[in-house]
């Protein structure tokens, strides 16, 4: 009696909805997508050699974890090259000016 029930449960649990499905960029629903946090650390090295780009972060953009992207000046040519979605995160750029260490 117990065996059915516990594969019942395991095949609904398999068969449930993902919370991280359309995060993957059009990957299969079988594969996890990665975490915000794995996402920021894969592309800030590619986003900081950008010329203007001065920092990258996760913050909270309208009640949703994003990544934000801090640049020296509002140049639209590195505005442009920043790209509005990493791996299905919203990204944002935000004009800080330069950032010096105290």
């Amino acid at each position: 009696m117990i065996a059915p029930v516990l594969l019942a449960g395991a095949s609904l649990a398999c068969s449930g909805s993902h919370s991280g499905a359309g995060r993957g960029g059009g990957r299969s629903a079988s594969v996890a997508a990665r975490s915000i946090d794995e996402v920021l650390a894969a592309h800030s090295d590619s986003l900081l050699a950008l010329r203007g780009v001065v920092g990258t972060a996760i913050a909270l953009c309208d009640g949703e974890r994003c990544i934000k992207v801090f640049l020296a000046d509002s140049n639209a040519d590195t505005k442009g090259r920043i790209p509005p979605r990493l791996e299905g995160y919203r990204v944002v750029v935000e004009v800080t000016g330069t950032i010096r260490p105290r």
